[in-house]
């Protein structure tokens, strides 16, 4: 059978910037090795459903107890492990893995194999969580920290962005679409008789544009663009998926309000110094069984686009 093909390869506050780079990127790149978790299934029989987990930190559950993979930031309480463990008779492959891009679909990830390579014939459920690392999370949140102290009632982060004539962050999110497009490809292709989920990113600033220096340093105005740019990711995740026989699941929605400028007992998304265990700018464990939640309600919803 002939195999699915990788795409081209392609092309004071100084001091809090260099600790939150550190933080996001510290987190997204825990990537020296990994081995797949399989886990809440009942062993043999083929009637189990087989399910497999892609995708990047925020499938993984990085720093969420108990981590079950210390190289691929691997929790047992994240959204797959829940999702898994809501019915019996599912089996879990997961191979999610904090800084995960959609190259590591294709290729190794220090000694943890191509994620992609987890998928066969008999699949029946696959999660895809990807495209964040591609559009540059951890990159963007250090450069918007940095600059936030030239202009802190500005937009100093947006400026620096659109320097070009363009909005790079716009053209990044373009440019992840057809990456998406060509996983989405694989995927059918290696699991041809899998439902397949694409699962989009939880609300991480304030839905209302509002600021909360410094707990999240950014500048006052840069916060509704953040905003702005990860809901075009979450649109072109849904379109793409959409075009390519694969469902959307909205995390957005069920965590607004939950946004890590919100106080500790009531976010779901940890800013970029925790207070509850979880990596900067990821989802705790309530984020996570959340996150969970939308899962399970689109497959009880029905197959469908």
């Amino acid at each position: 059978m002939k195999r699915d093909t990788h795409p081209a390869d392609g092309a004071p506050r100084r001091r809090r910037a260099r600790a939150a780079a550190a933080a996001v990127s510290g987190c997204a790149l825990v990537l020296a090795a990994g081995t797949p978790a399989v886990a809440h299934g009942s062993p043999g029989g083929h009637q189990d459903r087989q399910y497999v987990a892609l995708g990047d930190s925020y499938a993984s559950g990085p720093l969420i107890p108990r981590q079950v993979d210390a190289n691929c930031a691997r929790s047992d309480h994240n959204y797959p492990s829940l999702v898994a463990a809501s019915g019996k008779g599912t089996v879990l492959t997961d191979v999610s893995c904090a800084g995960a891009t959609t190259e590591q679909m294709w290729k190794p990830q220090g000694t943890n194999g191509p994620q992609l390579d987890a998928l066969n014939w008999n699949t029946d459920l696959v999660t895809v969580q990807i495209g964040g690392n591609d559009v540059g999370f951890g990159s963007i949140i250090a450069t918007c920290a940095q600059l936030a102290g030239t202009d802190l009632t500005g937009n100093p982060c947006q400026t620096h962005y659109n320097a070009s004539g363009y909005d790079e962050l716009a053209l990044a999110v373009l440019k992840t679409a057809p990456k998406i497009n060509q996983v989405l490809r694989a995927v059918h292709h290696r699991a041809p008789h899998a439902r397949v989920l694409v699962v989009g990113y939880p609300d991480l600033l304030p839905d209302d544009g509002t600021g909360c220096y410094p707990s999240v340093p950014f500048a006052a105005k840069d916060f509704p663009y953040l905003r702005d740019t990860e809901k075009r990711l979450n649109l072109m995740l849904r379109l793409t998926a959409a075009l390519n026989h694969a469902e959307y699941v909205d995390t957005y929605g069920p965590t607004r309000s939950h946004d890590m400028c919100k106080p500790p007992a009531d976010r779901w998304i940890e800013p970029l110094q925790p207070a509850s265990p979880a990596a900067p700018a990821h989802p705790n464990a309530k984020g996570e069984a959340a996150m969970a939640q939308a899962v399970l309600d689109r497959l009880d919803r029905g197959y469908g686009y």
